[in-house]
């Protein structure tokens, strides 16, 4: 993957010489994008998720889904063995069908990044963790940068950062902006992804200028959510995302993974994700290299719909682990 350099942000169609060089700059850059068509944004997301897709396609739907799950448990009472469970899970998610896919990662807290990393060794199976004092981001910068690098030191691969959602509403970008960057140094070779928690930025604007910022940060993904805010993720919101990042590689030349998280729980909604990354952003985008689900329960009925595609009926509800 490939993001933007925090010195890439200059000359972005001409609109300043270096937009992040103050607020001000980066004030009128991010309030300078079209604006979002609230109504036309849910008509469009309501209709491309009315979209069915059925035999061959719908089987490699499912198995594609797999393949992008950031398989996920952040809860105060996660212990090693259960992050164990899940991760062996992740790599083997129906350990009766070696025909099934892999999930994209095992997402964790940074304190249990050692013990899924004991499990999961060389299997190609990412580790995710959250960092910047998830999931409110409120924590002083030397707090935020230390839980970072310790997670990347402990094993992660990713991590997911939280901006602070009071700095951005206050109109601070380029204090957001700079805690983007720093974490993004702090990150080294591992990966960063930037949730907005969508569900606190209140509208459709806010969500695509928090895009852009965090793109011309250096985020590799954006994210809408932590799973612990309602609401979470949203098909529309989805598509404001996905817009920003295909509008950002027409800029720019560089491509920026999106991750919708938290309330995504069946296979018929992870489809209907599918189906507005295609039409939105566009077929390059249909790679867990560039579109993630962060999800806990979603995985279970991803296995059970491909199940009932192989055997013509579903398994039982404890077929499958509960996570």
């Amino acid at each position: 993957m490939t993001a933007t350099s925090p010195t890439r942000a200059a000359d972005l169609d001409g609109v300043v010489s270096d937009v992040t060089r103050s607020d001000a700059t980066l004030r009128r850059f991010l309030h300078g994008l079209p604006g979002v068509d609230q109504v036309g944004a849910e008509a469009r997301a309501a209709g491309l998720g009315t979209r069915s897709i059925k035999t061959t396609a719908k089987a490699f739907a499912l198995d594609l889904a797999i393949r992008m799950v950031d398989l996920t448990t952040l809860e105060g009472q996660d212990t090693p063995g259960k992050v164990r469970a899940l991760a062996a899970k992740a790599m083997r998610p129906d350990p009766a069908d070696p025909t099934c896919p892999s999930t994209a990662a095992v997402c964790v807290y940074p304190d249990m990044v050692a013990d899924v990393k004991q499990v999961l060794g060389d299997s190609g199976v990412h580790i995710a963790a959250v960092a910047t004092a998830f999931p409110s981001g409120r924590a002083a910068m030397d707090i935020k940068l230390a839980d970072t690098r310790d997670a990347v030191e402990a094993g992660a691969d990713e991590i997911d950062m939280v901006i602070d959602r009071g700095a951005f509403l206050a109109g601070r970008y380029l204090q957001v902006f700079e805690e983007i960057a720093a974490v993004r140094a702090a990150c080294g070779d591992a990966h960063l992804k930037v949730i907005f928690e969508t569900g606190e930025l209140q509208t459709y604007d806010n969500v695509r200028r928090a895009s852009w910022l965090a793109m011309l940060a250096g985020a590799h993904f954006i994210k809408t959510s932590t799973g612990k805010v309602q609401p979470a993720a949203t098909l529309p919101v989805t598509l404001v995302m996905l817009e920003a990042v295909r509008d950002f590689r027409e800029t720019t030349g560089q491509m920026v993974g999106v991750k919708p998280a938290g309330g995504i729980r069946t296979a018929k909604d992870a489809i209907k994700y599918l189906v507005v990354v295609n039409e939105v952003a566009g077929s390059d985008w249909l790679d867990p290299d560039w579109f993630r689900f962060g999800a806990s329960t979603l995985l279970n009925d991803l296995l059970m719909q491909r199940t009932k595609m192989t055997t013509g009926r579903y398994s039982g509800p404890d077929y499958f682990t509960l996570d």
